[in-house]
C-alpha cells in the first residue's frame, strides 16, 4: 500500500508529454531531485524526503550556448553513468547536456547537423544511459545518436547512429537489471509502436525487431532481460528481450499510456496514464519454467489528473511521484 505524501511545488505546470518527469535520489545527501518539462523551460527541484526544504531552479532550451526563439523542450532526463551524471534536454533545435544539478552546460547537439529540416516536424527525444559510456538519443527522424561520454570535461563525441527505425522515437531503455553477457542491454520504441532490441558494446549491434500492432509505444523499460512496453490502448506488453516473443498482454489502463518505471531491485513496474492512475505491478520468472509472471500490486487514482509523467524515487520502488498536466506540482506516495 502507498499513501499521499506531501507534494513538491512547481514553478511553472507540466507539459502533456510522454515521460515528463525525472526524478535522480542523490546518495551523497538525503535528498531527491524532480526535473518536468513546459513548454521551453525545464523545471529543476529538489526535497528532502519529508517534502521539506524545496530548491528550485529552470532551464530555458538554448542554442548552441546562447539564448535563441522559444525552442520547445520534448524531455529531460538524468543519465546516471558510473564516472558521472548528466542532465540531458531534448527539444525541436537540438540536445543539451548539463551537469546533474543543470548549472553548466557541457555539450550542445544541433539536429539540422544530421537532419536537414523535412516536411514534419524536427525535434530528440528519448534518453537513456548505455554501456557505462554512452548516452543514446532518438530523433524524429528515427535515427538514434550515440555519444561517447568522457569520465569529465566537454569532449563529448557523436560515435555512432542507429538507423533501423522508420518513424520518430518516443523512448529508449538501458537495462536496469542483471545483464548476462552478449545480452539485449538496450531498446528503444518508435511512434509505429515497433521496437528494436540492441546489444551495446564498443559498436552497437541489432539483436531483434519487436512488429507494431497499430498503436504508438510511448514508453519502454528493460529489466533481467524482459522488456515492458506500454501503448496508446492502455495495454502493457511484456517480451523476451534475446528473442521479442511476446510473453504477456495486459489491460492495464483505460486510456493512453503515458510513463513506464521498473524498481531494479525488487522488478517493481510502474504505469501512469490518461486515465488518472498509477498502478504498481510486480515483475518475476517462474522459478520452475524460467516464464515471464507479472502480478498486480496497488491501483492510485490522483483526481481529475491527466498523467504525463511518473517514477519510482528509489530503486526498491518503496516511493513514487508522478506529474500531470497543467498541474503545478509533483505529486509523491510513500510505501505504508
Amino acid at each position: 500500500m502507498y499513501r499521499r505524501e506531501r507534494s513538491v511545488p512547481l514553478k511553472s505546470s507540466s507539459s502533456a508529454l510522454y515521460n515528463n518527469l525525472s526524478v535522480l535520489p542523490r546518495r551523497d545527501r538525503p535528498l531527491t531531485y524532480f526535473a518536468a518539462v513546459h513548454g521551453s523551460t525545464v523545471s529543476l527541484a529538489s526535497a528532502a524526503a519529508d517534502g521539506l526544504g524545496v530548491s528550485h531552479r529552470q532551464l530555458q532550451a538554448t542554442e548552441g550556448g546562447l539564448a535563441a526563439s522559444a525552442s520547445t523542450v520534448t524531455q529531460a532526463s538524468w543519465c546516471v553513468l558510473p564516472s558521472r551524471v548528466l542532465l540531458v534536454l531534448t527539444s525541436q533545435k537540438g540536445i543539451q547536456m548539463y551537469e546533474s544539478d543543470g548549472s553548466v552546460m557541457v555539450y550542445w547537439h544541433a539536429l539540422d547537423v544530421l537532419e536537414p529540416p523535412p516536411a514534419q516536424a524536427v525535434f530528440a527525444r528519448g534518453i537513456a544511459a548505455a554501456s557505462g559510456r554512452f548516452i543514446c538519443v532518438g530523433t524524429s527522424s528515427g535515427l538514434v545518436l550515440v555519444f561517447d561520454i568522457p569520465s569529465k570535461g566537454t569532449n563529448i563525441t557523436l560515435s555512432e547512429v542507429l538507423e533501423e527505425h522508420r518513424d520518430s522515437i518516443t523512448d529508449i531503455a538501458s537495462e536496469v537489471g542483471e545483464n548476462p553477457g552478449g545480452a539485449a542491454d538496450l531498446v528503444t520504441a518508435d511512434d509505429s509502436g515497433a521496437l528494436c532490441v540492441w546489444r551495446s558494446k564498443e559498436e552497437f549491434s541489432l539483436l531483434t525487431k519487436i512488429s507494431a500492432f497499430g498503436w504508438t509505444c510511448s514508453s519502454v523499460k528493460l529489466w533481467n532481460g524482459v522488456i515492458a512496453a506500454g501503448y496508446g490502448n492502455g495495454q502493457i506488453r511484456l517480451y523476451e528481450a534475446s528473442s521479442g516473443a511476446l510473453r504477456a498482454t495486459v489491460s492495464a489502463h483505460a486510456r493512453w499510456i503515458y510513463a513506464l518505471d521498473l524498481a531494479p531491485l525488487t522488478g517493481k513496474l510502474l504505469s501512469g496514464a490518461e486515465d488518472s492512475y498509477v498502478q504498481i505491478w510486480k515483475l518475476s520468472r517462474s522459478p520452475d519454467t524460467g516464464d515471464i509472471e507479472i502480478e498486480h500490486c496497488h491501483s492510485e487514482c490522483v483526481p481529475d489528473t491527466q498523467l504525463c509523467g511518473a517514477r519510482f524515487c528509489d530503486p526498491e520502488g518503496n516511493s513514487f511521484a508522478a506529474t500531470g498536466y497543467d498541474l503545478s506540482e509533483i505529486v509523491r506516495y510513500g510505501q505504508v
